[in-house]
């Protein structure tokens, strides 16, 4: 409880304090919109990095050769827990911003920062407003900003974190539009921290892998049909080779 105790103090403390650098932050985007999307990214970062730290969360980066450093991409992940968007913001490098479902905008000052830092909001029930958020998404990569989106949904609670949801096809529809490549992201142990014994936070090792990128219109005619269905079954690989503690370089031995 007293980890519980030590974020929740964090997070409210940080969104009263920091109320008015926000207030400066948006004042700068109006000239200087790269400047103030980097001071805000790093700002975002290193709280998140003391949540993670209070937490008690140790993060393992694999894969991360496979980020491209000189253009933005779409980071299509597996989601089970609240801290996927904490892990994901401090392990990837450049401007970035996540797609939340909508009922995110009605929390004061976190919405806000949200909106700062780059976060798209998808009316999940509404086919017309979820297009507009695709169509935000496109315009932000190609002003650099690299996306990163849940296929499933909403946070997956089976209990085997190799037990996908579906993944929505409409998803991967950014990438298709602007040519930009596709990162599977798997993440792994991030619900032993708060959603599998709520309302405690604990201490846990999460990993993060990011798989070799691909451009969807390279892909073959049949999986160029489905791309959501392609990329969920390559982060199903990584989840499960992390499940059973084996390297890329060991899987492929072992086919041999």
């Amino acid at each position: 409880m007293i980890r519980l105790i030590l974020v929740a103090s964090f997070v409210i403390g940080f969104l009263l304090f920091f109320s008015g650098v926000l207030f400066q932050l948006k004042r700068l985007g109006k000239t200087d919109w790269e400047t103030a999307e980097w001071k805000s990214l790093n700002i975002v970062r290193r709280a998140f990095s003391v949540i993670l730290k209070t937490a008690g969360v140790k993060v393992t980066v694999k894969g991360a050769e496979h980020i491209p450093s000189d253009t933005p991409v779409l980071y299509v992940g597996n989601h089970r827990s609240y801290f996927d968007i904490l892990v994901g913001y401090t392990t990837v490098p450049g401007l970035l911003g996540f797609v939340a479902k909508k009922e995110m905008l009605k929390i004061p000052l976190l919405s806000q920062w949200m909106v700062q830092v780059n976060c798209l909001f998808m009316d999940r029930q509404n086919v017309k407003e979820g297009l507009k958020t695709i169509l935000q998404g496109i315009d932000k990569i190609k002003h650099g900003v690299s996306i990163w989106i849940f296929p499933e949904g909403t946070r997956n609670r089976n209990e085997k974190e190799t037990d996908l949801l579906p993944f929505k096809e409409g998803s991967l529809k950014i990438a298709e539009k602007t040519g930009c490549p596709v990162i599977p992201v798997a993440i792994t142990g991030t619900a032993d921290v708060f959603e599998k014994h709520l309302p405690f936070i604990r201490p846990a090792r999460v990993t993060i892998e990011f798989g070799e990128p691909f451009f969807v219109k390279e892909l073959p005619p049949e999986q160029k049909k489905f791309p959501g269905a392609y990329t969920r079954d390559r982060i199903l690989e990584m989840l499960e080779r992390e499940q059973h503690g084996l390297t890329g370089d060991q899987e492929a031995a072992g086919q041999h």
